[in-house]
């Protein structure tokens, strides 16, 4: 008999892990049954106030009759509205790109990488929001880690030849991430200005993001946010040697390989005290993420268009729906300011490492395994506990991080959305 729940073990269903617990499989091969039976829907819940959150993932299908293949629907992207978004965005960034490789500029190394959700294929609702990182190599560089960051590094050249165009940016021996940020500013300010077959502004700097975020009002709103990346070709920060845990999802020498590609920094500050550090730059693995993603079957062939499909990019989608929904929900509360997709991202790869075979991500079992997703996001805010994917020292949930209130917030917000069948999924 099972002495924590007086249940008897049964045998694990062919589903796998996609109906098993979060903690490590019992080395009998057995399963034990859950503890908790499935709470009840409850009223509405008060900011802020704490809430308990299962410490096992379900075994069978949450309550409630919501259906998640119709807020998937609603989600896929129009394809004439793509087209026209990228075509628009596209002529606007060749521009920026030109002006900014002229040979005047400071930096006219730059080449283009595109990043985020919509390269991603993960973008939801419609394709309004872009990133794009211009990147620029920077060889023979030295990083000097910003104390008790992880995440966070001063930039200094090994050697700084005469004639170094970066030069003007040197802060005594220290590449200013700030300086460069104002004049990359400045170079994309003025060229904008030349564009007057578009209409596209600049929105006000926002202390300590590292985005130029420009706004493009035709044929709609359009948000697109460019981000300078120093490109650095030498191997990965010695932190970063516990993360990247794909051993058993995608193996090993995929692992070894995306180790060996370059990675990028970015002018984002570390805060200090009440502001921030304008020296510093942060590590970004932005490019890996999308590569993972894309490539995200331990079947190199998984959703392929004749292939055996999977649901883990449909549970992605509906978690940032989720804490998209929220947001919008609460947009007149700043408990939810903090929280961004990247967090829900984070916690998603934790669990595509834990639950790596294919058959785990049965399509047919999309609602038990996003209803999996949310409860290991609801364990993460719960201890207070989300592991940087590629720099486990970091925890993103961390009190000077995210603030007590906020979390508390959050958890009871998405505990009672669980128990009610997300009702939050038909509003707005």
């Amino acid at each position: 008999m099972d002495r924590r729940c007086g249940k008897a073990p049964r045998k694990p269903s062919k589903a796998g892990p996609a109906t098993s617990r979060v903690s490590e499989p019992d080395p009998s091969g057995t399963q034990m049954e859950p503890c908790e039976p499935a709470p009840a829907p409850r009223a509405e819940p008060g900011p802020g106030a704490r809430v308990q959150v299962p410490r096992s993932l379900r075994t069978e299908a949450p309550p409630g009759g919501w259906n998640p293949r119709p807020v998937l629907d609603r989600l896929k992207l129009n394809r004439q509205q793509i087209s026209a978004a990228a075509v628009v965005v596209n002529k606007v960034v060749d521009r920026l790109l030109r002006r900014l490789q002229d040979r005047e500029s400071e930096f006219k190394g730059v080449t283009l990488l595109r990043t985020g959700s919509y390269y991603e294929r993960v973008k939801i609702s419609s394709p309004n929001e872009f990133d794009v990182m211009f990147k620029l190599e920077v060889p023979r560089i030295q990083l000097e880690e910003y104390p008790n960051s992880g995440a966070h590094y001063f930039v200094k050249f090994k050697r700084n030849p005469k004639g170094n165009p970066l030069s003007q940016f040197l802060e005594g021996e220290i590449l200013s991430a700030s300086k460069m940020l104002m004049k990359f500013r400045k170079i994309i300010k003025e060229e904008i200005k030349n564009m007057k077959d578009q209409n596209v502004s600049m929105e006000k700097k926002k202390p300590g993001s590292p985005a130029v975020t420009l706004l493009i009002e035709i044929p709609e709103k359009i948000s697109v946010d460019v981000i300078l990346a120093l490109e650095a070709k030498t191997s990965w920060p010695a932190n970063t040697k516990e993360g990247l845990l794909i051993q058993n999802w995608l193996g090993k020498k995929v692992r070894n390989d995306l180790r060996r590609q370059p990675f990028y920094l970015v002018p984002k500050h570390a805060k200090e005290r009440h502001g921030f550090q304008g020296e510093t730059w942060r590590i970004s693995f932005s490019h890996i993420e999308k590569d993972i993603l894309n490539n995200h079957g331990k079947s190199k062939t998984c959703c392929e268009t004749d292939d055996v499909k999977c649901c883990r990019k449909k549970c992605l989608k509906l978690m940032k729906y989720l804490l998209e929904q929220l947001k919008k929900k609460f947009e007149d509360r700043k408990e939810l300011n903090k929280f961004c997709s990247y967090h829900v991202k984070t916690a998603f790869f934790h669990l595509c490492s834990r639950y790596h075979l294919d058959s785990q991500w049965d399509p047919k079992d999309l609602k038990l395994c996003f209803d999996n997703c949310v409860t290991f996001l609801l364990e993460c805010l719960r201890t207070e506990n989300l592991a940087h994917y590629f720099i486990p020292v970091v925890n993103l949930f961390s009190q000077d991080k995210i603030d007590n209130v906020s979390r508390a917030f959050l958890l009871e917000q998405i505990e009672y959305e669980r128990n009610n069948g997300f009702p939050v999924f038909g509003e707005f």
